[in-house]
């Protein structure tokens, strides 16, 4: 099917066929535990994954993700210049690390280099992500974008100039957002959306496919679908909010019952969060559910041989269950397992991060503001 697939891109118009290859590697956590690091780490940066949905002013937010493993390769400017960026459904700005950066994050990246590119076009805006932990401030340009094959003109990025320390220890090195205009800092334009104003997608949608263990694999389709990616039918979900992939959530059940988000809850699906989280109390009951407890960083730990036999959870989403196995919302590092469902606090917004989609093939369709989902292949 997949040979087939991309004889069919051969033979169709450029702008049928933009698939982006993702590759899983290693975590912050994984490279900070290796060092010996993590534990002074997580002390210093502490999870906060709300904040990344609380933008306010026109200034984005984010928080330092330390699981966060999928990455793709862009180039900007003439000759192109690469980059590792995390496909980000939760923010909209592309923003890399600049030769104007001091920051210890910016010296182990890739920097652009602005006077190295003979179409790379200056302004005098600034542009500030705010993180849960610091912040990455910079300054807006626009150059010629290169992703998964095409060419994007006139691309509006953030150049960094300082960036939060712990961005040093991720493997990206910057971030390409895939929401909405709506919630851009600076005003700046998507990628997507300029992608589709330049007739560079033949529809307005986009389609993700995270692979499990394995390395590679794993793809961002723009302007195309792939039914070899999943199984059975889609289920199309209508967006509640048209700034993030914000969607309507009926209830989370283990073994028939409702253990969270009871009478109905809103969702957002998210490929830059690593977990699946929730209000505190919810996922409280879901780790209690399960035969997790919870210790003082909100790591919920389960012994590594009681996998087989951990139940399965349940997102009950318009009308349809989506199940994930115990193999799929724990993770192991070392000798030490952990559930995949975080803390959100009080906060009642939910994030469906990538322990959710790594089980779901999710289309992302901007001209009819919805989301599908179908179990993956």
């Amino acid at each position: 099917m997949m040979k087939w697939t991309f004889v069919l891109c051969a033979l169709v118009a450029f702008s049928e066929c933009i698939r982006v290859p993702l590759i899983k590697g290693k975590t912050a956590r994984q490279a900070l535990q290796e060092k010996g690091l993590w534990e002074e780490y997580r002390n210093r940066f502490p999870y906060q994954p709300m904040v990344k949905f609380q933008a306010q002013n026109g200034v984005e937010g984010m928080t330092n993700d330390a699981d966060l493993s999928y990455y793709g390769v862009i180039s900007l400017g003439t000759p192109p210049q690469s980059f590792k960026v995390i496909f980000d459904t939760g923010s909209s700005n592309l923003w890399v690390p600049s030769v104007y950066c001091s920051s210890a994050a910016c010296s182990n990246h890739q920097q652009f280099n602005p006077q190295s590119s003979s179409t790379y076009q200056a302004t005098q805006q600034s542009l500030q992500i705010a993180y849960g932990t610091g912040s990455m401030t910079g300054v807006l340009g626009y150059d010629t974008l290169e992703v998964g094959g095409i060419t994007v003109s006139n691309q509006i990025f953030g150049l960094s100039e300082t960036e939060a320390a712990f961005l040093e220890n991720m493997v990206a090195d910057g971030i390409l957002g895939l929401a909405f205009p709506a919630i851009a800092a600076s005003g700046a334009t998507p990628v997507f959306d300029n992608m589709m104003s330049q007739g560079l997608v033949s529809q307005a949608l986009f389609s993700v496919y995270l692979s499990g263990d394995s390395e590679s694999g794993s793809e961002v389709l723009f302007g195309e679908t792939d039914s070899s990616y999943y199984t059975g039918s889609l289920t199309w979900v209508p967006l509640t909010s048209e700034t993030y992939w914000q969607i309507q959530m009926d209830s989370v059940t283990i073994n028939g019952n409702a253990v969270a988000c009871t009478g109905g809850c809103q969702a957002i699906v998210d490929t830059g969060t690593s977990l699946i989280v929730g209000p505190s109390s919810d996922i409280s009951n879901m780790n209690a559910g399960v035969g997790a407890t919870t210790d003082s960083y909100g790591d919920a730990n389960v012994s590594c041989d009681n996998i087989q036999s951990m139940p399965e959870v349940t997102f009950n989403i318009n009308g349809q269950a989506f199940t994930i196995p115990a193999s799929a919302y724990v993770s192991q590092e070392y000798s030490s397992c952990t559930t995949g469902f975080g803390d959100g606090g009080t906060d009642q917004l939910w994030i469906l991060g990538d322990v959710f989609i790594r089980q779901f093939y999710t289309i992302f369709d901007r001209q009819n503001n919805m989301v599908a989902l179908a179990p993956i292949a």
